[in-house]
């Protein structure tokens, strides 16, 4: 029998990210440590087999939900407030503009993204749907929640996006709507021809180093056998 999963850290490293490998929650904040230059120790939660139930990692999180970082003692959960908790306290790298009107642009888009499709589309939703319903059903939702929310980020950026969602710059608007983009289309068959403007923006940041490194594939607890 295997050991317990261990939610203590050993490691010497003052920043602790608690990440599951399938997670576009948890993608964003690899994404975004990877762009600040961060290091970071990768503690894997498999919400597979249910170590988010864990005590130890209930005491960490009470909500049960991944991404978690840890940072000099100071726990931040849910991935927006871990977003903005890294731009104020290491303001190297910018993910947020100065300017307002470019600013309230990258909140609006990361809320889009992690309030109004994420959710919707959750396994636990997921789940749930196709108990009550049907399989069929739960793929139907999924589609029409994600595509529901492309359309409105496709209208939203269309007058402000260049190689990324707001200009030429990285910004936290693209931490979150590339790994939602990769998982519309791995897990739920988005057609994204019908999204050119947030496709563009998906290749770009494909491209970058810094997001290769945080994909799926790539991480400590990736299991090769099941399809991102």
């Amino acid at each position: 029998m295997e050991d317990a999963p261990s939610f203590t850290s050993t490691s010497t490293s003052t920043r602790v990210l608690y990440s599951f490998w399938l997670s576009s929650c948890s993608w964003r904040v690899r994404f975004a440590l990877n762009f600040k230059g961060l290091e970071y120790e990768y503690k894997s939660v498999d919400l597979f087999e249910g170590e988010q139930f864990n005590p130890e990692f209930e005491q960490i999180n009470p909500l049960r939900y991944v991404p978690v970082l840890i940072d000099d003692g100071i726990v931040v959960s849910d991935s927006l407030a871990i977003l903005m908790y890294l731009e104020d306290k290491y303001p190297e790298n910018q993910l947020l503009p100065i300017d307002p009107c470019k600013r309230a642009l990258a909140l609006q888009v990361a809320s889009i993204v992690s309030c109004s499709i994420q959710p919707l589309h959750m396994n636990s939703v997921l789940e749930s749907i196709k108990k009550k319903i049907s399989e069929e059903d739960s793929s139907t939702w999924a589609q029409t929640v994600i595509n529901k929310g492309f359309l409105a980020l496709e209208m939203l950026l269309k007058d402000f996006a260049g190689r990324y969602c707001i200009g030429d710059d990285v910004s936290m608007a693209d931490v979150f709507l590339a790994p939602q983009i990769s998982i519309a289309m791995s897990r739920f068959n988005i057609d994204m021809s019908k999204y050119p403007t947030i496709c563009k923006v998906y290749e770009s940041c494909k491209a970058l180093p810094e997001f290769q490194a945080s994909v799926p594939e790539r991480q400590p607890d990736a299991k090769k056998s099941v399809i991102a």
